[in-house]
């Protein structure tokens, strides 16, 4: 049983920055897939990042690539989404995903742990 609970969301202007934290618990987080998903009002929850459990590889959606940057600290049981160059599409609510072996990582279906989102609001 993992839980998640993720802080870091806030109002910032366009062009700036924000980083998100996803502190888990449970003593196995680092055999855990770690992902981000957001959620915009009227849309479908869309993946952002991901980082695996084995080699920490990352992949990125072409939305955001270049511009955030996912990251875990296994000893802290945390993982975070730098995200620089904010723009208003980018407002949403934001949540950390977890799974020890999802097939698609890109699936929002894939994932059997998701913490209760925060609100990123990026201003024109």
């Amino acid at each position: 049983q993992v839980q998640l609970v993720e802080s870091g969301g806030g109002l910032v202007q366009a062009g700036g920055s924000l980083r998100l934290s996803c502190a888990a618990s449970g003593r196995t987080f680092s055999s855990y897939t770690m992902g981000w998903f957001r959620q915009a009002p009227g849309l479908e929850r869309e993946f952002v990042a991901v980082i695996r459990w084995v080699g920490g590889s990352t992949l990125y959606s072409d939305s955001v690539k270049g511009r955030f940057t996912i990251s875990r600290d296994n000893a802290k049981n945390t993982v975070y989404l730098q995200m620089n160059s904010l723009k208003p599409e980018d407002t949403a609510v934001y949540y950390c995903a977890a799974d020890p072996r999802p097939h698609d990582v890109t699936s929002k279906y894939e994932y059997d742990y998701w913490g209760q989102g925060t609100q990123v609001t990026v201003s024109s």
